[in-house]
């Protein structure tokens, strides 16, 4: 089941959301909190790629041999196919664990955002759906992530058409309680 929880920010292309990122409808792309091997891991890259299937697992496979030898770097971004998602595409990124890059951890954690959007606008992508990135066994506290995300993608947005539709999916509703408490998208 998904809900928006409490209406929508920024002229209504920003909505947050309780659910499933695997089962989003009408979504073009998914975002993965992916880890720098871009080979599957635990919790939401679990999810997609056991979702997703195998075509997924191959793309990546293919990125590894090619564009990224050594892995995604942290803050980066990657596109596949969404495999048997309803998603067209995945798109790949790997957030920071908090305290190991320093006074860095924050503008980390926002390029995840900003390259993920940026992959999406370059592709024509009209809408995105993000899980909460790092804020997991990467330890990254939801409060401070709030602010972090929502400053960065409001800034997006505020320079770029595209994708019109952008949704936080946490998981429980917790996590989006915190997300709204904590949030720093500007006033209509």
């Amino acid at each position: 089941m998904h809900r928006i929880i409490e209406g929508s920010f920024l002229d209504g292309r920003v909505r947050i959301i309780v659910g499933d990122i695997t089962k989003q409808p009408h979504v073009d792309a998914i975002v993965n909190a992916a880890n720098h091997t871009l080979l599957g891991g635990g919790g939401v890259d679990f999810a997609i790629h056991e979702a997703g299937g195998p075509e997924i697992l191959r793309e990546c496979e293919d990125l590894r041999r090619t564009r990224y030898p050594q892995g995604l770097p942290t803050g980066e971004a990657a596109i596949t196919t969404a495999g048997a998602l309803n998603a067209r595409y995945v798109i790949h990124t790997v957030g920071p664990v908090k305290g190991v890059y320093g006074s860095r951890d924050a503008e980390l954690l926002a390029s995840c955002y900003v390259r993920s959007l940026t992959l999406a606008a370059e592709h024509g992508l009209r809408s995105i759906a993000f899980p909460s990135i790092s804020t997991g066994v990467y330890r990254y506290p939801r409060e401070e992530a709030a602010a972090i995300v929502s400053r960065a993608i409001a800034e997006f947005i505020s320079t770029n058409a595209l994708p019109e539709d952008v949704r936080l999916v946490f998981y429980d509703q917790q996590g989006a309680d915190v997300f709204m408490s904590h949030q720093m998208f500007p006033c209509a």
